[in-house]
Formats: structure tokens, C-alpha cells, sequence
């Protein structure tokens, strides 16, 4: 067993557990609807099958008896034979009914079959001795004698009837009764089944929803900073597991970042000695380069033409190393200046911005026939001379690689959320997609010295001063013609409230 899972049940024996016990009491809940069911119905089936039916034929034997009795008392007085028909269709009635009855009283109702012995017992006596002495002599015979034998047939009815009566009424109780259980076990079903739902809404808040939500919290606290906090789960051993899952990803998360931490400090500490030495080699450097960059200087103006034309040649070569080192040099001290030696960033308007920057480029621009073209710019918050720089370096070389066209460039910025987006394009020789990160970095010239003339550091001064601002600065790879660069810049907070 993995032991981060930790102890007791897992969620899904839980589960399983729950889903056994439901079943369990439906299939009761079911098992004791069905009996409630088959009592009701064996109440219904003995009330209406048999108790009913055996009432009403118990009346239509009792009317039969009746009407022969009539029929029998007519006859004897008056000696008309129509009077004997009611007689014979009575007997012809009794018979059926008692047909009907004996069919009826089985099972339950067969208690009733000795009150219809009774009724047929009393009947035939009182045919055989008196309806059948009067019916061979013609006369009335012993009348009180007759009335007393068909007395004791409607007794035996009353018993019958009473009997039927009494067995109605029980059967109606029984199916009042049966009716009632069969209620009680829907109501219990119900709540049985409302107590299981209830149950599985507990084991699933206090097994599923508050074991997560208290993981959930958890781990946004260690998201949102607080590494150092265990993750601890709890509930059931999926949720330990997972939470000591968790944990283990934080604390490799905090080794890594401890890691990197380490990476980053020396990082920054090899940063800082690197720029250190870049400014102090590129400022230590100055005075000697001045020297050296003088005295070849002197040497041109004072013996040009006074030696060979090689040495004139050589003499030239010295010069102009030495003015490309000193503007490199000057170009290096700039570039590591950035984000170390820092002034107080203010809030520029980016027209003054521009304007500064085309005067500074003042004489390349009129020599080169430029058209420099901007729409409204925004103001933003930084240092002016970085900035400058950045709209300097962008138009300059934006001037430097035109093509056989004069050179036209265009700025524009529009709002996108928290910053604003500036775009410098132009109708230059324009710059192939593969090289769209090269040109960023630092000395990487994408043409021969002396088809165009730089340092290599313009570019990625620009992304330093960017970044330094808090924004970005790409080549867009979908330009038609040209070159486009845009660049990002916060919005000034007091616009961002607007």
C-alpha cells in the first residue's frame, strides 16, 4: 500500500459502501411494498371477488325463496295455476343462486357454506312437508304448520345474510388495513431513501467538497507565495495522497527555486562585475585612445604627401581605427550606463521626445533628404536622455539603410490596456525574419563594415532602456516593405485611473 495515501477508507470503498446499503433498502423497501401490494390485493380480490357477489346472490336466493312461498300460498287459496309459476321460477332461481354460492365460498368465505346448508336444509324441510302435501291435495293443509317451517328458512337467511355481512365487514378492514401498511411502507421507503440521499450529500461534502476546498485553499496560499507552508489533505486517502503529492511538488519547487535563486544572485554579482569593467575599461580606456587617435591625427596633417603613398595609406588606416574604437568605446560606456547609473524618471511627453531626437540627427537627415512623419504621441513616465536615445537609434538607423528611395519614417502609439504601443516603420532595405532576435544583441552587424557604418550596440541599447522602463521592444516579422520596430511603455498611472 502507498503510504502516502494514508489510513482509513478510500473514497471509493465509501461510495461503494453507500451504493450497497441503497441497494440493500430498496431491494427490502421493494420486497415490503410487494407484500403490502399482495395483501392488498388478496383484501381487494376476497371483498369484491367473493364477499359482494356472494351478498348479492345471497339476496337473490332469499327472493326466490319468497316468491315460491307466494306463489305456493296463491295457488293453495285460490287453486289458479298461474299462481305456481312464480313458484317454479323460484326454485329454478334457488338453484342457481345456491350454484353460485357454493362456487363463492371457498377459501375465506368457506365458513359461510354452513349457514347455505342451513337455508337448504331449511327449505327442503319445508317443502317436503308442507309445500308438497298442499301442492298434491289442492288446499292449504296445516297453514300455522307451513308458516312455521318458512319461519325457519328466513332465519336460516337472516344467519346467512348476517354471516356475509360480518364477512363483508372483515374484509373491508382487512383491505382499510392492507391500504394503510401499504402507505406506511411508501412512507418509509421515502424517508429511507431521503435519509440515504441525505447521507451520500454528507459523505460527498464532508468526503469530497470540504476536504477539497480545504487542498484548494492550501495550495493557492503556497501559489500566491508562501512556499514554506505544508500542504497537508485530509478525508479520504485519494485526498492524502493527493495533497502529499502536492507537497512534494512544493518542496521541489522551493529547491528549484533555491536553486535559482543561488543562479540569479550570481548572476546579478557576475552582471554588476561586468559592467563594472565594461565602464571602467571603456573609461580607462578614453585617455589613451584620445592620445593615440591625436598623434595619428598630426601625423596626417603633418607628413601627408611629405612620405610614400603607403605610408599616407597606413597613416589613414590608424586614424580611422582609431576614430571607429573611440566611437565604440563611447557606445560600450553608454550602453553599460544604462540601469546603473539611473535619474529620476518624470513624466515626457514623447513629441518633445522625438523633436530632440531629430535635432540631435539634425545634419544625417538633411543630408539624406528624410521624411520623418509622426502621429500623436502619448506621454509616459522615464528618463528623457534613455528615451531619446531609443527614438534616436530607431530613426538613425531608419535614415542609415534606405534604399534607393529618400528615406521615409513614420511613429504612431495606440493604447493596448496598461501600455502604449509605438511603431517606427520605414521604406528601408528592411530586415529578414530569421534575424528578428539577432539584431538585438549586442556588436551583431548583419552588414560589412564598410557598406554601412556602426557600432552594433543601437539596437541593443534600445531593448535595454525598454526593458529598463518596464516594456518590450520586437521587429515585426509581417511588414510588407521596410523595417517596423515597436516597442512598449506603461501607461502613466494618473491616465490609468482615468
Amino acid at each position: 500500500m502507498d503510504e502516502r495515501m494514508g489510513p482509513g477508507w478510500p473514497l471509493g470503498r465509501w461510495y461503494l459502501a453507500v451504493v450497497v446499503v441503497m441497494v440493500l433498502v430498496v431491494a427490502a423497501a421493494v420486497g415490503v411494498g410487494a407484500w403490502g401490494l399482495h395483501g392488498l390485493y388478496v383484501a381487494r380480490a376476497l371483498v369484491v371477488d367473493q364477499i359482494d357477489p356472494a351478498a348479492r346472490e345471497a339476496l337473490v336466493l332469499s327472493n326466490a325463496l319468497v316468491s315460491e312461498e307466494n306463489g305456493l300460498r296463491g295457488y293453495v287459496l285460490t287453486g289458479r295455476q298461474d299462481f305456481l309459476q312464480p313458484y317454479h321460477e323460484g326454485q329454478q332461481q334457488e338453484a342457481q343462486a345456491v350454484q353460485v354460492l357454493r362456487g363463492l365460498q371457498t377459501g375465506d368465505l368457506a365458513s359461510a357454506s354452513a349457514s347455505l346448508d342451513a337455508v337448504q336444509r331449511a327449505a327442503d324441510q319445508w317443502r317436503a312437508e308442507y309445500a308438497a302435501p298442499a301442492l298434491a291435495q289442492a288446499s292449504a293443509g296445516d297453514i300455522e304448520r307451513g308458516k312455521a317451517l318458512f319461519d325457519q328458512v328466513t332465519g336460516a337467511l337472516r344467519v346467512q345474510e348476517t354471516q356475509l355481512a360480518d364477512a363483508r365487514a372483515s374484509g373491508r378492514a382487512v383491505l382499510n388495513t392492507a391500504a394503510d401498511n401499504l402507505i406506511v411502507v411508501g412512507v418509509v421507503v421515502v424517508v429511507t431513501l431521503l435519509a440515504l440521499i441525505l447521507l451520500l450529500s454528507l459523505l460527498a461534502h464532508y468526503g469530497v467538497v470540504r476536504p477539497l476546498s480545504k487542498l484548494a485553499t492550501e495550495v493557492r496560499l503556497v501559489a500566491d507565495g508562501q512556499f514554506q507552508r505544508k500542504v497537508s489533505g485530509s478525508g479520504s486517502r485519494e485526498f492524502a495522497g493527493l495533497a502529499a503529492d502536492v507537497d512534494q511538488m512544493r518542496l521541489h519547487i522551493v529547491n528549484e527555486l533555491d536553486t535559482l535563486q543561488q543562479v540569479h544572485d550570481e548572476l546579478e554579482r557576475s552582471n554588476r562585475d561586468l559592467e563594472q569593467f565594461a565602464y571602467v575599461a571603456s573609461h580607462d580606456l578614453q585617455e589613451p585612445l584620445r592620445k593615440v587617435a591625436s598623434f595619428c591625427q598630426l601625423l596626417e596633417r603633418r607628413y601627408k604627401g611629405q612620405l610614400d603613398e603607403r605610408a599616407d595609406q597606413y597613416i589613414a588606416f590608424a586614424v580611422d581605427g582609431a576614430k571607429r574604437m573611440q566611437i565604440l568605446i563611447n557606445d560600450l560606456l553608454s550602453f553599460s550606463r544604462v540601469g546603473r547609473l539611473t535619474r529620476e524618471q518624470v513624466v515626457v511627453d514623447c513629441n518633445d521626445i522625438l523633436e530632440q531626437a531629430k535635432a540631435n540627427l539634425g545634419t544625417m537627415i538633411e543630408e539624406s533628404g528624410a521624411q520623418i512623419e509622426a502621429g500623436p504621441l502619448p506621454s509616459v513616465r522615464g528618463e528623457p536622455a534613455l528615451l531619446t536615445a531609443v527614438f534616436q537609434n530607431l530613426i538613425g538607423n531608419a535614415v542609415k539603410f534606405h534604399g534607393d528611395d529618400p528615406p521615409k519614417v513614420t511613429l504612431s502609439a495606440e493604447r493596448d490596456g496598461e501600455f502604449w504601443t509605438f511603431t517606427c516603420a520605414d521604406n528601408g532595405i528592411g530586415i529578414e525574419p530569421e534575424y528578428a532576435e539577432r539584431v538585438f544583441v549586442i556588436f551583431q552587424r548583419l552588414h560589412p563594415k564598410d557598406a554601412y557604418p556602426g557600432t552594433g550596440i543601437g539596437l541593443a541599447m534600445c531593448r535595454k532602456i525598454i526593458e529598463y522602463h518596464g516594456g518590450r521592444i520586437w521587429l515585426d516579422t509581417d511588414a510588407d516593405r521596410g523595417t517596423v520596430f515597436r516597442f512598449t511603455l506603461p501607461v502613466v498611472e494618473e491616465e490609468q485611473d482615468q
